[in-house]
């Protein structure tokens, strides 16, 4: 049944860049999103404008409330669920080791892995995150439980096995021999991807191949993946992992990478350029489905190849402050071209909700040094949290915005506490454009769990399993 949703829309309209969001930012105060029974998007625009064939549609009045596409989460670990705010008295490396790997161990138990499904889909819809890439489990069981509730929850998920051939004595309950890294991936796909449909051009589930890091897999590892992901390219399989996060002066992820693999980047590594001096050693694991988290201290050569490549970044703020990693620098990133979307990054980052990565990002950019500093528009700040996550999946026909034909999937957000206050009795500009901005970024810069008081996907509303 088509059904009429009322309330302040907000988004970003068509494909823009995001140097371009503040034009294309559409904001309705009286606005009006018409979902058909397919879940798809037919009309948003005025309430008053509504077209007559809809006019005897079921109407849910959510004015004074606000209608936002839903948030796109790029880099969330699952078997993280529970190891949020996980202190290991260093940085990234001996975080990993002394508080990650043994918390990831823990999904071995298939129970605690269910129970952390359950856990992990009840804090998307909580956070109104409708689409995610998942970093996944190593264990399949673990892998089974988060597809099956995801599908039961109705959510869209991208994930893989996080799969580890090499590493120290608490990671050893997490690897695989080379061989059955490959066979276990290869299951993964064959088992999930587009299960739920059996079309990729439709499904809500897609499978990943998940390397965790280069320092966790060896040349092997990343010759035989990009063998595989060379066959299932083709099928829509996506590629999804860590880029540049930590570069502490002699022991960081960075220096370790290129002084292990003897290389020019830690790009090449996932380029297929693995080998001693970057030589070619394999196939590309970049594309348009290729996700890297991170990407704080990249070279200029290592983004233009990204951009090139259509390879997108997950940037996440929250998780670089906690973990001492830096700042992703945004200007230098923004001007190669290369797509950057958001992501959460939890457990290294402390936080499940968009809003709260992309209210870091502002004030981590706008302190940059110098002529580096830079203020984010609002428009920026919501496209990089909902059409730059859905382009980064490959998926923006299908979400990302409010454009007509596109899968209704949306938030219904009521301001509830502190951000009601906020919204009802700050001051606001004369200058109509400028107080629509200032509405905006008071609402992404102030909204928590909350407030979120609907979302749906693909016209349905979820609800907590």
């Amino acid at each position: 049944m088509t059904e009429v949703h009322l309330g302040h829309v907000f988004h970003v309209a068509g494909a823009p860049l995001v140097t371009e969001a503040a034009h294309a930012l559409v904001s309705i105060a009286d606005g009006a999103l018409v979902v058909d029974d397919d879940g798809t998007i037919v009309y948003c625009g005025e309430r008053d404008s509504v077209p007559s064939e809809h006019g005897s549609a079921p109407v849910h009045d959510h004015r004074g409330g606000f209608l936002l596409p839903g948030f796109v989460d790029t880099h969330v670990h699952f078997p993280q669920t529970f190891a949020g705010d996980s202190y290991g008295g260093g940085q990234l490396l001996e975080w990993l080791n002394l508080c990650i790997f043994p918390s990831e161990s823990k999904f071995a138990d298939p129970d605690f892995a269910a129970a952390a499904a359950v856990e992990f889909c009840n804090r998307r819809i909580a956070a109104g995150t409708t689409a995610a890439m998942v970093f996944g489990s190593a264990f399949p069981h673990a892998q089974d439980a988060l597809f099956e509730r995801t599908r039961d929850a109705g959510l869209r998920v991208v994930s893989g096995r996080g799969i580890q051939t090499v590493g120290g004595e608490t990671a050893q309950p997490l690897m695989t021999s080379e061989e059955d890294a490959i066979r276990l991936t290869r299951e993964e796909i064959e088992k999930w991807h587009a299960a739920d449909t059996g079309d990729v051009d439709t499904a809500l589930l897609h499978v990943a191949i998940v390397p965790r890091f280069s320092l966790s897999v060896t040349p092997v590892t990343l010759r035989n993946l990009g063998e595989l992901y060379d066959e299932v390219r083709d099928r829509g399989v996506y590629v999804h992992s860590h880029l540049n996060e930590n570069n502490r002066p002699g022991t960081g992820e960075v220096d370790t990478t290129k002084e292990v693999y003897q290389v020019d980047s830690y790009l090449d590594t996932y380029d297929g350029k693995f080998l001693p001096g970057s030589r070619v050693g394999g196939k590309s694991l970049l594309g348009r489905r290729t996700i890297l988290a991170h990407c704080v201290h990249c070279q200029d050569v290592e983004l233009e190849r990204m951009a090139e490549t259509g390879t997108s970044i997950s940037h996440c703020p929250v998780s670089q402050l906690f973990l001492g990693s830096g700042t992703m620098p945004w200007k230098r990133t923004i001007a190669s071209g290369v797509n950057v979307s958001s992501g959460t990054d939890f457990g290294g980052g402390d936080e499940w909700l968009i809003p709260r990565v992309l209210g870091d990002a502002f004030k981590q950019h706008i302190t940059e040094p110098g002529d580096d500093g830079v203020s984010m528009h609002p428009a920026e700040m919501l496209f990089v949290g909902t059409l730059a996550g859905a382009r980064a999946l490959d998926m923006e026909n299908r979400f990302g915005n409010f454009d007509t034909g596109k899968e209704a999937d949306f938030l219904v957000v009521e301001p509830a506490g502190a951000l009601k206050g906020l919204l009802d009795s700050a001051y606001r500009s004369d200058d109509a454009d400028l107080a629509r901005d200032q509405t905006l970024f008071a609402l992404l810069m102030g909204l928590r769990e909350n407030s979120i008081a609907e979302v749906y996907v693909r016209g349905r509303r979820l609800a907590p399993l």
